[in-house]
């Protein structure tokens, strides 16, 4: 699983977005949301950049974190 820090997002249409799209190129993934502290953590064999630029796509910036 990857942590991934999500400055811009803040609120449920956010979460959505990045679900939607995260899915739609890895469809089993695994997406854990925690808006308050802006972190997505993903389990999937989509690489990190992939999964990044998906999230880009949206007009998010994400960023791997430990």
């Amino acid at each position: 699983m990857t942590r991934f820090s999500v400055p811009d997002m803040t609120c449920g249409h956010c979460k959505a977005a990045i679900e939607k799209a995260v899915s739609a190129i890895s469809p089993a993934a695994v997406i854990k949301v925690d808006l308050e502290n802006h972190i997505v953590e993903i389990e999937s064999t989509t690489d990190d950049a992939t999964l990044v630029a998906a999230m880009k796509d949206e007009g998010y910036e994400a960023t791997p974190t430990s």
